[in-house]
């Protein structure tokens, strides 16, 4: 870990540091911004800072390397509580019986998980299937942890993901807390919609309002840290993310160091096939075995970077058509393909296929059925693109 582990976010991090070196840290922060912004990120840096054996983590943040960073990482340290919505039948392990319930152990499963997942891509944000929120047992269970001090290091870290989705009694006994917060006791409220926490907690936090990555900063940041990516994919992936780091995450994570061709390029090069299909006068038949096809053989990730890839190829042909001489392309390797499409189709209607492709994605990302999406996806199409 350090401070060059966050991307971006120059002066969110200058905030946190200058008040880590100087102690003058509040007693709660409010981490609000848009999703994969890399808030959860940056509050297990500051937990890491805090509890980190290095003379220099409080200045230039944590090794990443000693016994406290490794358990941070692997989110098993006595001193950080990550809090994120769970199922109710996790909270019922207090007995015996209860811990053999069919519930309660496939509950369990999914938590580890998660958990694992997270492990993964530090930007997902984890939240259980069938879970009601951040429950009022998750709350009383930090306000035991907090009466006790910190086993080692300067702070107990609190982190709580999502915290928007607190249920209203938790909500309240977080708001008891938070009025008379323990000094050894650091909390970070994570949240992606900061209008839908309570006003009175909102005023007992310090906000930090993170930003959606700029695609300078996850360009460099890719250079430098993975140079095995490079163009066209690593275009690709920065454009395709729109400085969403989770999304940029589970596109590297999905690099195939086997295959002569990046996964990324391989799923565009899919979708530019289907297009072709569901625009050939007598291929639509084609298009709709494939789109069924690639429901099936692909994950969600991956129908969701199969949309994106269209959606962006399309964005491309949008600016060729209006200005010729347009250079800053999605996908400047296939401007050849680009043109021919801007010539071929004059007049499709781009405002409705973008729609179209983000209410596919979004039906997607919330576990609608992938088969029934890309049918529509592909029969709505058509006549957006072939518009007269």
């Amino acid at each position: 870990m350090s401070w060059n582990r966050v991307i971006g976010q120059k002066q969110q991090v200058r905030v946190l540091s200058n008040a880590l070196e100087k102690g003058r840290l509040a007693h709660a922060y409010l981490f609000s911004g848009p999703e994969g912004s890399g808030k959860e990120m940056t509050a297990l840096e500051v937990a890491a800072a805090l509890n980190c054996r290095s003379p220099d983590a409080v200045r230039n943040g944590a090794c990443g390397t000693c016994p406290d960073c490794l358990q941070i990482r692997e989110f098993m340290h006595p001193n950080v509580e990550y809090l994120f919505p769970v199922e109710a039948a996790l909270l019922e392990g207090g007995d015996s019986q209860k811990k053999d319930n069919k519930k309660f152990t496939e509950a369990r499963e999914q938590f580890l998980a998660l958990i694992e997942k997270k492990k993964e891509n530090p930007y997902f944000s984890p939240a259980m299937d069938r879970s009601m929120g951040i429950l009022t047992e998750q709350v009383v269970a930090l306000q035991q942890k907090a009466s006790f001090m910190p086993r080692e290091g300067t702070r107990k870290v609190f982190i709580i993901s999502q915290a928007e989705k607190l249920h209203p009694s938790a909500a309240n006994k977080l708001l008891k807390l938070l009025e008379e917060p323990p000094a050894h006791v650091l909390f970070v409220l994570v949240t992606s919609r900061p209008d839908s926490l309570l006003a009175t907690i909102r005023s007992r936090c310090q906000e930090i309002r993170f930003q959606r990555v700029a695609a300078v900063d996850l360009r460099k940041w890719l250079e430098e840290n993975r140079p095995e990516i490079v163009d066209p994919e690593l275009g690709f992936i920065v454009n395709f993310s729109r400085g969403n780091l989770k999304l940029a995450w589970e596109l590297i994570a999905g690099k195939d160091e086997a295959s002569s061709e990046p996964a990324t390029i391989a799923i565009r090069r899919m979708a530019l096939d289907y297009l072709r299909k569901v625009l050939a006068p007598k291929r639509f038949h084609e298009a709709l075995t494939a789109s069924e096809e690639h429901a099936k053989n692909l994950s969600r990730t991956e129908l969701v970077l199969f949309i994106g890839a269209i959606l962006l190829f399309l964005q491309d042909t949008c600016h060729r058509r209006i200005t010729p001489e347009f250079r800053n392309l999605n996908n400047p390797d296939i401007t050849d393909a680009v043109d021919r499409f801007a010539k071929n189709f004059p007049n499709p209607d781009y405002l409705g296929v973008s729609t179209l492709a983000e209410e596919s994605i979004r039906a997607i990302e919330r576990n609608a059925s992938p088969l029934l999406v890309m049918a529509a996806f592909t029969a709505a199409l058509r006549p957006l693109l072939q518009r007269a």
